[in-house]
């Protein structure tokens, strides 16, 4: 029985385990070697982070148009993203107009972040 059971561990490796030694005579452990995704988990968790801070932010700072604008250019809320020019046609104002619209908004947004 105790052989059975040695056999199922067998195929287990630890990741501190010594798999040869680098230039100078460091031991190399496997842990070393293979890629870790903790940064991109990191940043994912603050992209969502920032996500709802720009959403409440967006209701409480910016006007009903600067929120449209906003929405429409960039597909926030999961909709469509729209050129300048588009909004602009849609709403009936001119592009320079959208543009300034935008930026004022992103400004009130910036201190945020």
């Amino acid at each position: 029985m105790h052989l059975r059971a040695k056999k199922k561990l067998s195929k287990n490796i630890s990741l501190y385990e010594p798999i040869g030694t680098d230039r100078e005579g460091n031991e190399i452990q496997l842990f070393d070697i293979i890629e870790s995704n903790i940064d991109s988990a990191y940043d994912e968790v603050m992209l969502k982070e920032n996500i709802k801070i720009l959403y409440s932010k967006m209701e409480s700072v910016l006007s009903k148009r600067e929120r449209l604008v906003l929405k429409m250019r960039y597909g926030l809320y999961n909709e469509e993203e729209y050129t300048q020019r588009e909004i602009a046609k849609i709403l009936g104002i001119s592009r320079s107009y959208v543009s300034r619209i935008e930026k004022s908004a992103i400004e009130k947004l910036r201190p945020f972040f």
